[in-house]
């Protein structure tokens, strides 16, 4: 995976060559990722999934994070990305279904590395209740909670908001979670990514 070939950016998203992962984080070059949220909309409004990341996770491990997410190799186009939700979830989708929302400039500096991102930030609205075939090595589990939560928790709002949904032990059995989450069960994105985020998707939904 250091190896995958990346395109990298300057500020204004202008390509200026193609790099391996590893450098890219290494040398914080900026890069496209694909990001997609998925809602449900149900009787008392919409909810919001989070994955919960595997403990395998190089990065940020047994974290909640973005519904799905990755990085776009050399080749691949933003509507590519659409595969992040196949593997990761085992949701199999129309390309249509996927509205991109917007762009949004993501960083995370840590000891390990420097990601600088362009996020295409997309959201899918299930019909119905997922039927969520996880890729473990990737993702441990999914919670859903209220975006209304969610939106206040991103906004500083709220501390925290609560979620259920389950987790996949190594051993495959499944476990129950319900908790409420706040900032620190969180990957730690940009508080403007969150915002930005979140803010971008009750606009949507503000308008639908």
């Amino acid at each position: 995976m250091d190896q995958e070939m990346i395109a990298i950016y300057d500020e204004q998203l202008v390509k200026v060559g193609t790099k391996t992962r590893r450098e890219v984080h290494e040398k914080g070059y900026w890069h496209k990722t694909f990001h997609c949220w998925i809602l449900l909309k149900e009787q008392t409004g919409y909810s919001i999934y989070l994955q919960l990341r595997s403990k395998q996770k190089k990065d940020y491990p047994h974290l909640f994070d973005i519904t799905a997410a990755g990085h776009l190799l050399a080749h691949e186009t933003v509507e590519d990305g659409i595969r992040e939700v196949q593997e990761e979830l085992g949701i199999a989708a129309n390309a249509k279904e996927f509205i991109l929302l917007g762009v949004i400039k993501n960083t995370i500096i840590s000891k390990k590395m420097i990601d600088k991102e362009f996020s295409y930030v997309h959201i899918y609205v299930a019909k119905e209740i997922p039927a969520f075939m996880l890729q473990q090595e990737e993702v441990a589990g999914m919670v859903k909670g209220s975006f209304k939560e969610f939106y206040q928790l991103c906004m500083g709002e709220k501390n925290e908001m609560a979620v259920h949904g389950f987790a996949v032990r190594t051993d495959h059995s499944v476990e129950s979670i319900e908790k409420r989450l706040d900032k620190s069960n969180l990957v730690p994105h940009e508080k403007a990514y969150w915002k930005n985020a979140a803010l971008l998707i009750k606009n949507y939904l503000d308008k639908h």
